[in-house]
């Protein structure tokens, strides 16, 4: 193969670093050699600065592309939570799983209260957490999950599905509330929940209280079955109180 023959230095540097995808060095090395020359810095400087504008810009743009595939349905920090409006929030333990030991050790959280307590936005901020500090995370409706399950059955493409989520370290299913499962269906949701025990995390919002779980799926055993494996690892934040989108209907 004939070698490409470069006119001047600036050529060869834009290409190779085009070549070898060095987005954030080939945007910005010019004005680093202005500043490495200011500041008379040295080559090894030099050098660690280059590598340092590239990771920062590569890390960048990977926590864009997992917020993105996270679907969160809005972006709420943990930081954003009144804790003064509702005082059965544990801020401690919040705080605690927003540090994410919780998903190294692949232990789960279940949030149980009423409609509008902030159960949502706690999960969501824990992800947020989470995709910050590199790991993929899928936030999804519990309904929208079974029945994509269910279709994704019908279609023949199971076990596609099931791995992929397999690939999440956190999967967030949001309102396990307001689904009542079918066998197949209950089935399903029993195969993520296996599949995960002591290997990835999930956080489940619900309102009901696990007492109520049976309500969910077809019966007793099929509500103990999969409580079984969700609490054995498992942290539980429960919370009462007023709603926040009633009391503060501009701010949530």
């Amino acid at each position: 193969m004939k070698q490409q023959v470069y006119q001047t230095k600036a050529e060869y540097i834009e290409a190779m670093m085009k070549k070898f995808k060095l987005v954030d060095m080939r945007e910005q090395y010019r004005d680093l050699i202005l500043e490495a020359e200011a500041s008379s810095m040295d080559y090894e400087s030099f050098l660690i600065r280059l590598l340092a504008v590239e990771e920062e810009g590569k890390r960048g743009r990977r926590t864009d592309r997992l917020r993105k595939e996270a679907c969160f349905e809005a972006e709420k920090r943990l930081e954003d939570i009144d804790y003064g409006f509702n005082q059965t929030m544990d801020k401690g333990k919040i705080t605690e799983l927003g540090g994410l030991d919780f998903i190294e050790a692949g232990e789960n959280v279940i949030i149980i209260g009423p409609p509008g307590v902030g159960k949502s936005m706690i999960a969501t901020g824990i992800g947020l957490n989470a995709v910050d500090a590199g790991y993929k995370v899928l936030f999804v409706n519990a309904k929208d999950l079974v029945d994509r399950l269910y279709e994704k059955m019908l279609e023949g493409e199971l076990r596609g599905m099931l791995e992929e989520l397999n690939k999440v370290p956190l999967l967030i299913i949001d309102e396990l509330s307001y689904v009542k499962m079918d066998r197949e269906r209950e089935s399903l949701f029993f195969q993520v929940i296996r599949q995960r025990y002591e290997k990835n995390s999930l956080i489940i919002t619900t309102n009901l209280p696990m007492g109520r779980w049976d309500e969910l799926f077809t019966g007793k055993l099929a509500a103990t079955a999969i409580l079984d494996r969700l609490v054995h690892h498992c942290h539980i934040l429960s919370i009462t109180g007023d709603s926040y989108r009633v009391k503060r209907p501009k701010e949530y």
